[in-house]
């Protein structure tokens, strides 16, 4: 098999146990406050199956990969998404509470396993020669996906989890108005990450905000996660 190959592999298996975890907490969140929708809906599930949604699991990534490959010979960036989790807001006692305690569920079991990843990473000694560069590879790329996903995620902007938490957090009147962002969330996420990005690239200006601001917190967030599992970076 092929490096290239098995680097795709690796990064896939690794991202998508990220987005697994991620969906399944938002379930189980909902469960624990009394709503049982995505229990009947079969969504508390470890089954990456369950959680796909064609164009963001499938179509997208499809077409980032193979355009990467195609463009520069390796993948240097991912976008997707999972199917939502379905919630019923109504069945909690404090619907809005409820609904953020829900949506911080999904960042907060991304830094929980990237957490976990790096706890593993003292299980590499062990390791036969032959698996060490795949197990290290493996580990690196499930930390990376988890920390990016749980911070991602965390943006401000309706329906990504950190808009509804600001919903949350805000002050009635004021989280009224901000939940109608989700109506057109995605599409302001996706403006934002490739369409005035890109634009701005052609026109020979550097404007990726969300880009910047991603590739400031990661690596200290990856810091952060080694050193509370006791490893030096």
């Amino acid at each position: 098999m092929s490096g290239v190959i098995l680097e795709i592999i690796i990064g896939a298996a690794a991202a998508i146990l990220a987005i697994t975890l991620h969906e399944a907490a938002h379930g189980y969140a909902a469960w624990a406050l009394g709503d049982d929708t995505a229990k009947l809906a079969g969504r508390l599930s470890l089954n990456p199956v369950r959680h796909i949604d064609r164009v963001g699991t499938i179509i997208l990534p499809g077409i980032l990969l193979i355009g990467q490959l195609i463009t520069i010979g390796r993948v240097a960036f991912m976008f997707g998404w999972a199917k939502p989790v379905p919630v019923a807001a109504w069945r909690f006692r404090d619907p809005r509470r409820g609904m953020m305690m829900v949506a911080a569920a999904g960042p907060a079991m991304n830094f929980f396993l990237a957490w976990l990843g790096a706890l593993c990473g003292w299980l590499l000694p062990y390791v036969s020669p032959r698996a060490m560069a795949p197990a290290a590879s493996f580990i690196q790329d499930f930390i990376l996906a988890n920390v990016v996903l749980g911070l991602f995620n965390l943006l401000p902007i309706p329906p990504l989890d950190g808009g509804r938490i600001i919903v949350g957090l805000l002050p009635l009147p004021l989280a009224q108005q901000w939940a109608r962002v989700e109506r057109a969330g995605i599409a302001v996420v996706l403006l934002f990450i490739f369409i005035i990005p890109t634009a701005a690239r052609q026109l020979g200006w550097q404007f990726d905000p969300v880009g910047t601001l991603l590739n400031r917190v990661v690596p200290w967030t990856m810091r952060l996660v080694f050193n509370l599992a006791g490893q030096s970076v």
